[in-house]
């Protein structure tokens, strides 16, 4: 695009991607991953994160969460987070440990 870039490829951990209402869902039965649909970052100057309508979902490199770097407490394996559309709480999803991932182990 013309501003900002498209990430494909991600999966994600303790939900799906719906794309009829274009949100996060509850994950099917036995469904580990989904396949998350394209993402398109637009670099926006001091942006808030919206209080509602949205989760901040972290990106992982690998389904290994451990490991913390110590100037930032991150994980080293946490890469950056993005807002996913959503009618439910951040709380409903973190509880769910929802998370987007580049690699899966398999």
């Amino acid at each position: 695009p013309n501003t900002g870039c498209y990430i494909h490829g991600l999966f994600l951990e303790g939900a799906r991607w719906d794309a009829a209402v274009c949100q996060l869902a509850e994950s099917r039965p036995k469904e580990l991953y989904t396949e998350m649909a394209v993402i398109w970052l637009l670099p926006v100057a001091n942006h808030k994160p919206p209080d509602t309508g949205s989760y901040l979902c972290p990106i992982y490199k690998t389904l290994a969460r451990a490991g913390t770097l110590s100037t930032t407490g991150h994980s080293t394996n946490y890469v950056i987070a993005v807002e996913i559309p959503t009618d439910k709480p951040q709380k409903h999803w973190i509880k769910r440990g929802t998370a987007l991932i580049c690699a899966l182990d398999f």
